[in-house]
C-alpha cells in the first residue's frame, strides 16, 4: 500500500481552451467587511441551482474588528463545486480571489493552497500612495510565484470605479461576475441571486450590483485566458439550498416547535436569525434572553407549559447551561438543545471548527444525568433530525441534544426539497381531565416512561422540582426512592436504544481498517475511504448519528476488521510524543467512549487545527495504517 496516490480527475483542455473538470475549489478572501462571503454564498447558491454539487466553508476572523490588511483580518469563504454530490470542503484550493496581498497568507498558514493554485489578486496596491504598501504588494507577488502559484493581477477597483464611487461597495459583485465567466455560470440565475440577496435594498442598489456583475463578466471574457466547465447533475427533483443553521431553523418550524430561547453566541446565532425572519408566521416566538442561563431557563419553563421548546448555544454557553440541563433531566421536562460546537476550552477559537463538546454534553452535569444525543452529518440531516429530536424529547420526557459544529453551521449544500407532513408537528396540548389515581411520575417498570401532566389539566396539578422526588413529585431523601428514580431515568435511554438499528458500513463489511466518525467529518472520511478503495485498500467506514445511546451492533462490526480507528476534530495525544505511554495516553473523545463501551482496542486520528478535515490528510493516515498492518 506504500504506492497509494491521490486520484483526482485532472483538467482536460478542449479545442476552445476551456477545461472540462469534475470538481474545483474556489476561495474568496478579503478584509473583514468587504463582502467576500456574500459573493461566495451567491456563487455557491447559483451553482447549486444550476445542478452542481456544492459545499462551502466560511473563513471568519476571530476578532470583531481586526485591523485591515493583516492576516488576522482575513475573512472570506471556500466553495467546492462538482459534477457529483459534494460532501466536504476538499483539499487545497484550485483558484483564489484575493482583495489584497496579505489575505492569502492567512490561508497559506492553513496549508490551503498548492503549487499551481491560481491567485487572482487586486492590483490597485501596486500604485498605492504609501510606499510600504507598494513594497508589501511587490514582495507578496514575487513570493506567490516562488511558491508555485499562478498569479493574475486584476484591476478590480479600477474597473469598479467606472460604475460606483466606492469600489469597496461593489467589488464583491464585480468579482462574482468574473467568477461567472470563469465557471460558465448562467447570468440570468446570477441576476436573480442578486435580486434575492439585496431584496431589502432599494431598486437602485439592486441595479447597481447587477451592472457590476455584468462588468466583471465582460472584463473576464476579454482579459482572462482560462475557463472551466463543470457539468451539472441531472435531477428531476426540486432542490433547496441552505446551510446547517438555516436547516435547523426550518426543521424547528416543521416540527412544530413554538419557542426558541437563546443568547447570541458564535457560531450558533444565525439559527435564531433565520427563525426571527419567519418564525412568527409559523406561530413561533424567538426570545433573546439576557444571558445563557436565562435562555435555557426560559426554554424549560416554556416546555413545562406543554410544547417542547428549543435553546441554541455553543461550548461556553453549554457550560453555563449545565445546571439547568440537569433540571430538565431530573424534572423530566422535554427540551431540545442545539449545540453548534467551536474551538475550546474557554473562549477558545470562536470562529473555528472543533468536535470538542461530546464529553461535556454526555457527562457535564452533576450526578447521573443521562440524555439523548444526536449528531447530524449533512445539512439535510440538520433539518430532518430536528424533527426527530423534538418527537423523541416529547415521547421520553428528556432533553435531546443536536450536536453540530461550525462546519455544518456555515456549510451550504443542496438537498431534495422536503414535503412537509402533519405528523412532524407537535400535537395539540392535552387539556382533558387527568386520570384519577395516576401520579405525575408513574414510571413504567420496563421502559421508565410516564405520562406528563400539562399545566391546566384538571386533576393533574403536581409539584415540579429539581430535588429527588417520588412518583408523586414529592421531595424525598429515602435511599430506595433515589435509587428507583435514577434507574427509571436511565431506563428511558435503554428503551430508546431498542428503537435504533445498527449503522451501515460504507464499503465492505470486513477488511483491514475501519474508520469511525461522527458529525460533519462524514464527507471527508468517505471520500478518503473511496479513494483508498479505488487503489486497492481494504478499508471501510462507519458514521455514527446517535452518540447516546449508541446504535446497536458496533462490537460485532468492529470485530470484522483488523484495526478500528476513530477520525475526529478534537484532541488526542500523539503516542510517539514525549512522556506519552499506553497508560497515560489521552484518546480523542469518541474513541475514549467506544473503548469503554465495546472493550475493543480502538485507536484514533484527530487534530485541533480549527479547520475541516481534508480527505487527502485522512488518506495519508489510511496509507500509514495499512502499511503498518501489512508489515
Amino acid at each position: 500500500m506504500e504506492n497509494l496516490t491521490d486520484t483526482l480527475v485532472k483538467p482536460a483542455p478542449n479545442k476552445t481552451g476551456k477545461q472540462v473538470i469534475s470538481r474545483h475549489i474556489v476561495e474568496i478572501v478579503a478584509d473583514s467587511g468587504e463582502g467576500a462571503q456574500k459573493a461566495g454564498t451567491s456563487f455557491a447558491s447559483m451553482s447549486a441551482k444550476m445542478g452542481n454539487g456544492v459545499w462551502t466553508v466560511e473563513i471568519i476572523p476571530s476578532d470583531i474588528e481586526p485591523p485591515p490588511r493583516t492576516i488576522q483580518s482575513t475573512s472570506g469563504i471556500r466553495i467546492r463545486i462538482g459534477s457529483k454530490e459534494i460532501t466536504n470542503a476538499g483539499d487545497e484550493a484550485d483558484l483564489v480571489v484575493a482583495f489584497n496581498e496579505v489575505c492569502p497568507y492567512s490561508r497559506i498558514e492553513q496549508h490551503a493552497f498548492k503549487p499551481g493554485t491560481k491567485i487572482l489578486i487586486e492590483s490597485a496596491w501596486a500604485q498605492h500612495d504609501d510606499p510600504t504598501v507598494k513594497e508589501s504588494y511587490e514582495k507578496a507577488i514575487a513570493d506567490f510565484k516562488n511558491r508555485g502559484y499562478v498569479v493574475y493581477e486584476i484591476p478590480m477597483a479600477e474597473e469598479c470605479l467606472k460604475l460606483v464611487p466606492d469600489p469597496k461597495r461593489g467589488k464583491n459583485m464585480w468579482v462574482l461576475g468574473m467568477l461567472c465567466y470563469i465557471y460558465m455560470r448562467d447570468l440570468n440565475i446570477a441576476e436573480d441571486q442578486i435580486r434575492h440577496t439585496f431584496r431589502k435594498k432599494s431598486q437602485a442598489v439592486v441595479d447597481s450590483n447587477i451592472n457590476l456583475l455584468h462588468a466583471g463578466h465582460a472584463w473576464a471574457a476579454e482579459n482572462l485566458d482560462f475557463q472551466f466547465e463543470i457539468p451539472s447533475i441531472p435531477s428531476e427533483k426540486e432542490l433547496v439550498v441552505m446551510n446547517g443553521n438555516e436547516a435547523f431553523a426550518f426543521g424547528a418550524m416543521a416540527a412544530g416547535v413554538e419557542v426558541c430561547s437563546m443568547y447570541p453566541i458564535t457560531p450558533a446565532t444565525s439559527v435564531s436569525h433565520m427563525l426571527a425572519e419567519a418564525f412568527e408566521k409559523a406561530g413561533g416566538l424567538v426570545h433573546q434572553a439576557e444571558d445563557e442561563i436565562a435562555a435555557i431557563g426560559f426554554a424549560i419553563g416554556s416546555s413545562y407549559s406543554g410544547k417542547t421548546a428549543l435553546t441554541v448555544t455553543s461550548g461556553p454557553g453549554l457550560a453555563l447551561k449545565t445546571e439547568f440541563i440537569g433540571l430538565s433531566v431530573m424534572a423530566e421536562v422535554p427540551l431540545l438543545i442545539i449545540d453548534v460546537q467551536r474551538g475550546g476550552p474557554s473562549t477558545g477559537m470562536p470562529t473555528k471548527i472543533e468536535q470538542g463538546d461530546l464529553l461535556a454534553v454526555l457527562y457535564g452535569a452533576a450526578g447521573d444525568a443521562p440524555k439523548i444525543v444526536i449528531a447530524p452529518s449533512t445539512i439535510e440531516e440538520c433539518f430532518q433530525f430536528t424533527i426527530v429530536a423534538r418527537q423523541i424529547a416529547d415521547a421520553f420526557r428528556t432533553p435531546v441534544f443536536l450536536l453540530s459544529d461550525s462546519n455544518l453551521a456555515t456549510g451550504v449544500q443542496p438537498f431534495v426539497k422536503p414535503k412537509l407532513k402533519a405528523e412532524w408537528m407537535a400535537p395539540p396540548i392535552d387539556q382533558s381531565p387527568w386520570k384519577e389515581g395516576v401520579t405525575p411520575f408513574a414510571w413504567d417498570e420496563e421502559t421508565g416512561l410516564s405520562k406528563r401532566p400539562i399545566p391546566g389539566q384538571k386533576g393533574g396539578e403536581f409539584t415540579l422540582t429539581g430535588l429527588t422526588h417520588n412518583t408523586k413529585g414529592q421531595v424525598s431523601y429515602l435511599p430506595e426512592v433515589n435509587q428507583k428514580s435514577t434507574e427509571m431515568r436511565s431506563r428511558k435511554i435503554a428503551a430508546f436504544s431498542r428503537t435504533l438499528k445498527p449503522p451501515k458500513v460504507y464499503g465492505d463489511e470486513e477488511g483491514d481498517l475501519l474508520l469511525v466518525g461522527w458529525g460533519s467529518t462524514r464527507g471527508a472520511i468517505e471520500e478518503a475511504v473511496e479513494r483508498a478503495r479505488e487503489l486497492g485498500g481494504k478499508v471501510s467506514s462507519v458514521h455514527l448519528r446517535f452518540l447516546s445511546p449508541f446504535e446497536p451492533g458496533l462490537k460485532d462490526i468492529f470485530k470484522r476488521f483488523k484495526k478500528v480507528m476513530t477520525v475526529e476534530i478534537n484532541y488526542s495525544d500523539d503516542p510517539n510524543a514525549p512522556l506519552i505511554t499506553e497508560e497515560n495516553r489521552r484518546y480523542s473523545q469518541l474513541a475514549w467512549i467506544l473503548r469503554a463501551r465495546t472493550l475493543v482496542d480502538i485507536d484514533c486520528f484527530s487534530n485541533v487545527h480549527g479547520q475541516p478535515l481534508k480527505p487527502r490528510n485522512i488518506l495519508e493516515r489510511i496509507k500509514q495504517e495499512l502499511s503498518e498492518l501489512v508489515n
